[in-house]
């Protein structure tokens, strides 16, 4: 596979998009490549051929994306190959349950704050006002989602 020198940069860029939310290097550019391929669909030797990754950096990269949910794979009758792709078409629901684990967090944050000393004000109005934004986003998120949904049926 030959990747242009805009499709090498993007992968750059997006691995390191990926990597800021803590991604190991390898997996978060095959999610690059992954994007950017001709292809929606790479064997496991393509995807180690393009980023000039070793089989076992590829294999282990595969197996955590799998494992995230952020990728599967499929087979072709009599073909032994695995075609792995990104799972591009549950984006919503991934989308959802980040926020509800991020927003889910402000029960954690109430607990923190029944217990915190009244002698750190500054702190502990802080850790409230964080609590109140990830209630607040858990409030408005459903509402985004379907002001979206109706933007796009336009």
């Amino acid at each position: 596979m030959v990747l242009t020198e805009k499709q090498k940069q993007l992968i750059q860029k997006i691995g390191i998009a990926n990597e800021k939310h803590g991604m190991q290097p390898a997996a978060a550019r095959i999610i690059g490549l992954l994007y950017v391929s001709d292809k929606p669909e790479l064997t496991f030797e393509e995807i180690g051929e393009a980023l000039h990754i070793s089989k076992s950096a590829t294999s282990n990269a595969l197996n955590l994306l799998m494992q995230t949910d952020r990728m599967e794979y499929t087979t072709v009758s009599g073909d032994r190959k695995r075609y792995f792709r990104l799972k591009i078409s549950n984006w919503k629901d991934g989308f959802t349950k980040e926020m509800e684990s991020l927003t889910n967090f402000s029960q954690l944050i109430m607990e923190v704050l029944a217990i915190r000393t009244s002698e750190t004000p500054e702190f502990n109005k802080s850790l409230a006002e964080l609590k109140d934004f990830l209630i607040f986003i858990n409030q408005e998120l459903p509402l985004l989602m379907e002001k979206w949904k109706k933007s796009r049926e336009s």
